[in-house]
């Protein structure tokens, strides 16, 4: 069988910039709708959301925080653009999600549609910057960085460190809740799984 060369994309500035904040942009909807839905959600942002429940601090500085040590990894072993990229993605994204429970306001959210929806929406968000070369930071460098070397894929890395978030949520928030919000990880890293595929399409 013959093998299939991925297809290499070289993306213009303007492109990567509609994408990526196409990407920030959906991501921002999805924890939106997860916080007001009383949800979380996985990696980095479901440890930020965590910490901004029991604390009462704002997601967007949390979760901006957080992601400082990442980037020490991204610029080692993903490259100069792939950092610039992600650290103007989780900016953007801290401001947005600050923003945007000002005029979006959902009356409400039963938790499975939620889980579902907010799952959907990041999931598809991530994809778009992904496609660009970008990334949310966090355990979305290490995902991508095992999914190059290894061929693991980043979904499935991504599962695991989410098992281990909400095994520690458990002991934390309403048993029903994290049920629902696993639901929605699920969701996020199956659209992923099935749509991120390196064999077939490389950003540059």
């Amino acid at each position: 069988m013959a093998q299939t060369t991925p297809l290499s994309v070289h993306h213009t500035p303007l492109e990567d910039v509609q994408g990526i904040g196409l990407g920030v942009g959906l991501c921002a909807i999805g924890v939106t709708l997860l916080t007001q839905a009383g949800l979380i959600t996985g990696q980095t942002a479901g440890f930020a959301v965590i910490i901004s429940y029991l604390t009462g601090l704002n997601f967007g500085l949390v979760f901006f925080v957080i992601n400082l040590p990442f980037y020490v990894l991204a610029w080692r072993v993903l490259g100069c653009s792939f950092t610039v990229k992600s650290l103007a993605a989780v900016t953007l994204l801290s401001v947005l999600s600050a923003a945007l429970p000002q005029g979006l306001v959902f009356d409400y959210v039963h938790p499975a549609v939620g889980a579902v929806c907010a799952g959907a929406i990041i999931g598809m968000g991530l994809l778009a910057m992904f496609r660009h070369n970008g990334s949310l930071g966090g355990f979305g460098v290490l995902a991508l960085l095992i999914q190059s070397k290894t061929g693991f894929k980043a979904g499935y890395v991504q599962l695991i460190v989410d098992a281990l978030l909400f095994g520690f949520a458990f002991f934390l928030l309403d048993t029903s809740l994290i049920i629902w919000s696993l639901l929605g990880a699920i969701v996020l890293n199956m659209v992923i799984t099935f749509n991120h595929r390196t064999d077939r399409y490389i950003a540059r």
